[in-house]
């Protein structure tokens, strides 16, 4: 960890209720010298694929140190809450799957425990609100240098919960691969990556697999290398295959969203 403490925040906690506010109270009054990046506070509600997408692909790019992420449908369940080290930094929020792609980008998970220890939740812990409660009071003792293994018991990295794996399939001419997420562009981020389109040709059809017809596409490099209002399928700044509309949303004109499957053909 560094000597100026990192924490970062992922949540659908939207924007219009104190809900992030609660979260940036609690780490200062028990971290006030640590500095907090929000990520995002505006993953769909409960869509715990695209919050774990966006926690994965942003991590490598944020300082070392605390990430909390809370997408947690769960909350006040059985399910676990869970602290995880990684080569790359610390991942504290639910076990539901979250947290999983983000530590392989940071290295792996080398430990993981199981936030229990009293001493570092809440007095009074809601049964809906953890991010408050737990997660962001044990983020802030871990920024300051408290050891993991205070936190609550040790639990085997194996059983922690892990999202399905994405359907990705090759043919002769192309592929299918589910929609990963869907950005605020409206481009679609398949879970295929970018050896898939490197020996396709610069013409391409894109669509849902099945009789609908496929639409035409550029193969590029960027928006501008379709003319606008066309689709052009690249290699985005993940590394995965995305499809956009130049000055358009590819989401809408292909009528798609994350979890649906799209093929990419030459």
């Amino acid at each position: 960890m560094s000597a100026v403490p990192w924490i970062s925040l992922t949540t659908d906690y939207g924007l219009t209720d104190g809900f992030v506010a609660a979260c940036h109270g609690v780490v200062a009054r028990i971290a006030p010298a640590a500095r907090v990046i929000d990520v995002t506070h505006l993953v769909p509600p409960a869509d715990v694929r695209r919050g774990a997408a966006v926690l994965a692909q942003a991590v490598p790019y944020l300082p070392v140190g605390v990430h909390v992420a809370v997408v947690d449908p769960g909350v006040g369940t059985s399910r676990r809450g869970i602290a995880l080290a990684t080569p790359g930094g610390l991942l504290v929020g639910p076990d539901n799957g979250l947290l999983l792609d983000a530590a392989d980008a940071l290295g792996g998970v080398t430990a993981a425990v199981e936030l229990t220890e009293p001493r570092w939740l809440a007095t009074r812990v809601s049964s809906t609100f953890h991010g408050r409660d737990v997660f962001a009071p044990v983020a802030a003792r871990l920024a300051l240098g408290a050891p993991l293994a205070e936190a609550g018991p040790p639990v085997d990295p194996a059983g922690l919960v892990r999202l399905p794996t994405p359907t990705v399939t090759r043919d002769a001419d192309g592929f299918t691969a589910e929609v990963l997420t869907v950005d605020h562009f409206g481009n679609v981020q398949l879970a295929a990556p970018a050896a898939l389109l490197e020996p396709l040709p610069a013409t391409l059809r894109v669509g849902p697999p099945g009789p609908v017809p496929a639409r035409a596409a550029v193969h590029g490099r960027t928006f501008g290398d379709a003319p606008a209002g066309d689709l052009v399928a690249y290699v985005d700044s993940a590394g995965l295959v995305a499809v956009a509309v130049n000055s358009g949303r590819a989401a809408d004109l292909l009528a798609v969203s994350p979890g649906d499957l799209l093929r990419v053909s030459g």
